[in-house]
C-alpha cells in the first residue's frame, strides 16, 4: 500500500505537480495521425491536464495553447492562413513556437504583438502517432525502440479513452498474473477479436496461451531494473522439463511493452487528459508479416465512439456485463475483447484508486517495483538527476526485448533471449543485437 501523500504524489499529473513534471520530460503520444480530419484541421485536445490545440503545420505538426492571450478566445476553431493559425475575434495570429505574429486590429505602428506568446511544444510524428514534448528545455532524442524503427507498414497505430487515473492503466500492463483470470476464456473462441491472441496455440506445447495461463495460474515472478525501466518475467511450469516464459516490459514512466501472439509486440503509453481520465495509445508491431490495417481498424473501431475513442462498454451499461456469458464462455462476462477486460478492472477500482488500504502480495512485485522506481525517479527529476528511461552519453535506447515462448526448465533464462535472437534475425526489418 502507499501512504495518503504518495499516492497524491504519483497520480497528479497537472502542471506544477511532480509526476506531472517528470512526465512532461519524456515525449507523449498525443493524437492519432488518423484522427486529424483535413476538413477540420485543428484539433482540441487536453493533455496533462493543459487545453492544447494541434494542428498540422508544413511537413510538422503544432501544438499551442486552446485559447488566445487576447481575450481567451477558443482557437480550435481558428483558421489555418499566413502560416500560423489566427484568432477568430479579432484576428490575432500565432506561429507554432506560440509568438503572436499580428494583430490586425491594433495600430499599424505597433509592436505590442512581440510581447505577447501563448504555450507551444514541438512534436514529432511516429508510426502513426504524434508525439509532443510539454517539458522545459530541449526535448530529449527518441530512442529506437522497436515500435519506433519498425517500418510503417509493419505497425497499426490505435488509442481509447479509460475514464480513471493514469497509473491504474499502467499497473494493470506490467502486471502479469492477472491474465490467469481477466482475459481466461472458457470456450476458447476469441477469433477475429482483440483477444485473438490468446486463441493461438503455443509453439511445442499444443495448447493455446488461454490454456496455459489459465491452468498455470500461479507464475513465478521475476523483477529486474534495466536502462528502459523494468523487465518483468512470469514463467509457469508446464512439465517437469518445460516452463512457458512471458517476458514483458515497463517502458518508464508510463508504457509497457508486451508479446502479442507469436509474432506480434505492442507498446502502449497511459497518458493523462487530467487526473480523472487518460488516453491509451498503442503501436503494435509485426516482426515478420506486414500489418492488415483494415482488419485491424475494423476490429478496433466497432468497439469504440468518435470523436473521444470511449469505449462501447463502459460504465454507463455496466462493461456489458452478461452473467450468462460469464457462466459459459469468459471469465469475465464482458465480451471477448480482451481490452475491456483490463478496462472494466482499472475503471471499477474508481477514478483515482485509493492506495492506502489495498493489500499487496508476491505476486504484485512488478507492480511495487514500478511504484518504487516511479517515487525514486520524481525525486530524481526534481533535484536534476538522471531518470529511468533517458538515453545516456549519446547511446540509445533499444527494444525491448518481449517473447512468450516456451524454455527448458534448466535454462529458461538464456533460452529466451536465444529464442529473441532467432526472431530477430529472421524478421525482414528487426534490430540484430
Amino acid at each position: 500500500m502507499l501512504s495518503r501523500e504518495d499516492n497524491e504524489l504519483v497520480t497528479r499529473t497537472g502542471p506544477g505537480t511532480p509526476a506531472g513534471s517528470l512526465l512532461r520530460a519524456y515525449w507523449q503520444p498525443a493524437a492519432l495521425v488518423s484522427e486529424m480530419s483535413t476538413e477540420r484541421p485543428v484539433k482540441a485536445l487536453r493533455l496533462l491536464g493543459e487545453d492544447l490545440v494541434l494542428y498540422r503545420q508544413g511537413d510538422g505538426w503544432a501544438l499551442v495553447s486552446r485559447f488566445c492571450a487576447h481575450r481567451g478566445v477558443d482557437l480550435s476553431y481558428g483558421r489555418l492562413e499566413d502560416g500560423g493559425l489566427r484568432c477568430l475575434y479579432h484576428g490575432w495570429l500565432y506561429g507554432a513556437d506560440g509568438r503572436c505574429l499580428e494583430q490586425p486590429a491594433e495600430p499599424e505602428h505597433s509592436r505590442f504583438h512581440e510581447k505577447v506568446r501563448i504555450a507551444a511544444y514541438p512534436c514529432q510524428e511516429r508510426n502513426g502517432i504524434i508525439f509532443a514534448y510539454l517539458g522545459g528545455g530541449a526535448p530529449p532524442p527518441f530512442p529506437d525502440y522497436d515500435c519506433f524503427t519498425a517500418p510503417e507498414e509493419y505497425t497499426f497505430a490505435f488509442k481509447g479513452l479509460w475514464e480513471c487515473n493514469w497509473l491504474q492503466g499502467v499497473e494493470g500492463g506490467i502486471d502479469p498474473s492477472h491474465v490467469s483470470f481477466l482475459h481466461r476464456f472458457i470456450e476458447e473462441d476469441p477469433r477475429e477479436t482483440y483477444g485473438q491472441q490468446f486463441a493461438e496455440e503455443v509453439a511445442g506445447t499444443g495448447k493455446t496461451l488461454s490454456s496455459i495461463v489459465g491452468e498455470s495460474y500461479r507464475p513465478d515472478i521475476e523483477v529486474e531494473q534495466a536502462e528502459h525501466g523494468l523487465r518483468v518475467f512470469a514463467v509457469r511450469t508446464l512439465t517437469e522439463r518445460l516452463r512457458h516464459v512471458r517476458v514483458t516490459n515497463l517502458v518508464f514512466p508510463n508504457a509497457f511493452v508486451v508479446p502479442f501472439g507469436n509474432d506480434k509486440v505492442f507498446c502502449q503509453w497511459h497518458v493523462p487528459v487530467d487526473d480523472f481520465n487518460h488516453y491509451w495509445f498503442m503501436i503494435l508491431y509485426d516482426f515478420r508479416d506486414v500489418t492488415d490495417k483494415e482488419t485491424l481498424l475494423r476490429q478496433r473501431m466497432a468497439g469504440v465512439t468518435l470523436p473521444d475513442y470511449r469505449s462501447v462498454r463502459n460504465r454507463d451499461n455496466d462493461w456489458g456485463f452478461d452473467p450468462a456469458e460469464q457462466r459459459s464462455t469468459t471469465y469475465t462476462g464482458m465480451g471477448l475483447d480482451i481490452n475491456v477486460h483490463d478496462q472494466w478492472a482499472v475503471e471499477s477500482m474508481g477514478p483515482v484508486q485509493d492506495r492506502t488500504v489495498e493489500r499487496l502480495g508476491v505476486s504484485d512485485r512488478a507492480v511495487t517495483a514500478n511504484r518504487r522506481l516511479l517515487l525514486k525517479a520524481i525525486a530524481a527529476h526534481a533535484a536534476g538527476k538522471p531518470v529511468p528511461g533517458m538515453a545516456t552519453d549519446g547511446g540509445t535506447l533499444r527494444g525491448p526485448l518481449a517473447v512468450d515462448t516456451v524454455a527448458p526448465a534448466a535454462d529458461w533464462q538464456q533460452h529466451w533471449r536465444d529464442a529473441e535472437a532467432k526472431r530477430r534475425a529472421e524478421s525482414p526489418w528487426a534490430v540484430r543485437g
